[in-house]
């Protein structure tokens, strides 16, 4: 009798476990189109392509590199956009600059260290460049400065020099594609013109703009890359908030409500749709649109928070048929659940939370490309790669704890960044989204997307957000198929590690874990 209550037990176990087990159904239902992912060279590449050869090949490596080792390890994240910061040339201004001097930046001509990445960046087989300006180059501003201090919430141009600015940014082309082999398939010409801050130094370039504004400087860049013949795409807007883009929100009209106005015809000052070089996406940050985080049911889910503003996003841009690109996004002082963005975080707490927005700016709305801030930086949750630079009294050690000189410039990569690559690596340029149904909806939960490659193989990333482990079903695809699996988490040497084999009747999904799972 013992031995049938044993068996009794077992059954009822495992009927209690299949249950437990959640189904997600992969349908051929195809959504968007995905361009790329990406990061920037924006205030560290500056430095890093000047210290010692094997910094920088590590570097390039982490974020470039698509091969394996010979146990099938990745080697790096395949980033397949590379952003690069364009220079206002504050540099050359030194203190007077009124910008701080990690953030000062030369005009492109020299840029030394940034152009060395660019390099690094294609011999690794990144297939996208995109150059954004901060501000205008300084001997073409207002105040002749690349910030905005002292001056009002407009453009920090001179009214005469929106054809020279066209001229400088077209000579950044050729000259990239001349010396360094490098072209640019697109180029921003302004970065969040709707902040409300306006940024008035003295921290970085930058500079405010109204949408009349920047339809004019992208008409004259329309023209003069048309005389050119250049093919690179304008790329605008590159929205401080998601809600500047959809209405006005901590500015005036000025800067507001920029779908309808760069999109809809009816706009006639500031329309650009019909511009033969304006790429067919409008570009916008995630920034502070990522909370509150809020469950199916719960007041104004569909309207604000990480699912609601993403959802009426996705709305006002398919009204107009234009694209989304989420181009920005590093960890904010609303993002409390993580504390914020200090001290840098190595583990899966900031990686967990960027995954979960990753997954609501790709499914809810339908973003095209997903962009991280800078590839690297220091003691704030900005980085990729954490950089320590020789001879500074810096915090150490995993939890930043230490504090010590640093003896040599040095970098360590982050669960952050290796699980970027468990979209980034996996997920190439031409994939199509495909609809995934099932699961509850749950942001603290399992969350899953599909995507189909251009080579037919088909690439689902699943994230356990929660404390507990979990197993996952996935429908649509033979039960008995052999599915290639790749795992980050906190566990030792989980860095996108290759699991084996596993079967799309029965996947496990350990606590606080990313996996991507493809077909063969």
């Amino acid at each position: 009798m013992k031995y049938y209550a044993l068996i009794i037990l077992l059954l009822f176990a495992a009927h209690a476990t299949a249950e437990k087990r959640t189904v997600f159904t992969v349908t051929n239902n195809e959504c968007q189109t995905i361009d790329g992912f990406g990061a920037s060279d924006a205030w560290s590449m500056w430095q890093i392509g000047l210290w010692a050869d094997s910094v920088q090949q590590q570097v390039a490596d982490w974020l470039f590199s698509t091969e394996c080792d010979s146990k099938g390890q990745p080697k790096g994240i395949g980033l397949s956009i590379w952003r690069f910061n364009a220079g206002a040339g504050s540099a050359t201004q030194g203190d007077s600059a009124k910008i701080n001097p990690d953030t000062r930046t030369e005009y492109f001509p020299q840029q030394t260290g940034q152009r060395r990445f660019l390099k690094l960046a294609k011999q690794r087989g990144v297939p996208t460049f995109l150059a954004f300006f901060n501000s205008p180059p300084v001997q073409l501003t207002q105040n002749g400065l690349g910030t905005n201090t002292g001056r009002d919430g407009t453009l920090n141009l001179r009214p005469d020099a929106y054809e020279d600015f066209a001229q400088y940014a077209a000579n950044i082309i050729e000259q990239a594609e001349r010396e360094d082999g490098i072209h640019f398939d697109y180029l921003c010409p302004v970065n969040e013109p709707d902040g409300h801050w306006n940024w008035q130094g003295p921290k970085q370039e930058g500079s405010p703009a109204t949408n009349r504004e920047v339809a004019h400087l992208a008409r004259s860049m329309d023209k003069e890359f048309s005389e050119r013949k250049l093919t690179t795409k304008i790329l605008i807007n590159e929205s401080s908030d998601l809600r500047c883009m959809m209405g006005i929100h901590e500015t005036d009209w000025q800067r507001g409500n920029e779908i309808q106005c760069f999109w809809n015809p009816d706009s006639t000052d500031t329309y650009v749709g019909n511009l033969s070089h304006i790429a067919p996406v409008m570009a916008g940050h995630s920034y502070w649109t990522n909370t509150p985080v809020l469950r199916p049911g719960e007041p104004r889910y569909d309207s604000i928070g990480l699912y609601g503003y993403r959802k009426r996003l996705a709305a006002q841009l398919g009204g107009v048929g234009t694209g989304f690109w989420m181009t920005e996004l590093c960890i904010m002082g609303n993002d409390n659940e993580i504390g914020g963005g200090t001290p840098y975080d190595f583990t899966m707490q900031t990686a967990l939370y960027v995954a979960r927005v990753i997954h609501y700016d790709l499914t809810v709305a339908q973003a095209r490309s997903w962009q991280w801030w800078r590839a690297a930086g220091g003691n704030y949750r900005d980085g990729l790669i954490r950089m320590y630079r020789a001879g500074e009294r810096n915090w150490r050690g995993r939890g930043e704890r230490k504090l010590q000189t640093v003896k040599t410039n040095t970098v360590h990569d982050s669960k952050l960044m290796w699980a970027l690559g468990n979209y980034s690596r996996f997920i190439r340029p031409g994939a199509v989204r495909l609809e995934v149904t099932g699961g509850d909806a749950n942001p603290f939960g399992l969350m899953l997307s599909a995507y189909r490659n251009t080579n037919g193989r088909e690439v689902l990333v699943a994230i356990n957000y929660s404390e507990a482990a979990a197993e996952i079903t996935l429908a649509g695809i033979p039960k008995d198929a052999e599915l290639s699996a790749y795992r980050t988490s906190d566990a030792d040497g989980e860095n996108l590690k290759p699991i084996g084999k596993v079967k799309a009747s029965k996947i496990e999904l350990p606590a606080k874990s990313i996996t991507t799972i493809i077909t063969q």
